[in-house]
């Protein structure tokens, strides 16, 4: 499942709304932060290369280990606050989550 819209994060924007105008930047530039609607919430998804990844972390979507060196993607709610809520996932997990089924965190 595709997210419905992806909004790109304006680094000089000080959080009122006023920064300066998005610049376009392709959907997968990794270390990019950029939001994602989805269902269950607005998110905030960090695309991380390969080459970025030097610490073993575990997917909450399939409790496996995400090994260094594997590309896989960031995410924390949007709202204030939400960045302790910090995961590592595969990329396909991260896509797939909506399906799970009861029982399980979505993240």
């Amino acid at each position: 499942m595709s997210p419905r819209r992806a909004r790109r994060i304006d680094p000089f924007d000080r959080g009122d709304g006023r920064g300066s105008p998005a610049r376009p930047v392709g959907s997968s530039v990794p270390g990019v932060d950029q939001v994602e609607e989805w269902p269950d919430g607005d998110w905030f998804v960090r695309r991380v290369t390969g080459a970025g990844a030097d610490k073993v972390y575990r997917c909450p979507g399939c409790d496996q280990e995400l090994r260094p060196g594997v590309p896989h993607l960031v995410s924390w709610p949007a709202w204030r606050g939400g960045e302790q809520e910090r995961r590592h996932w595969h990329t396909a997990c991260w896509r797939n989550r909506i399906r799970r089924g009861p029982g399980r965190s979505r993240y």
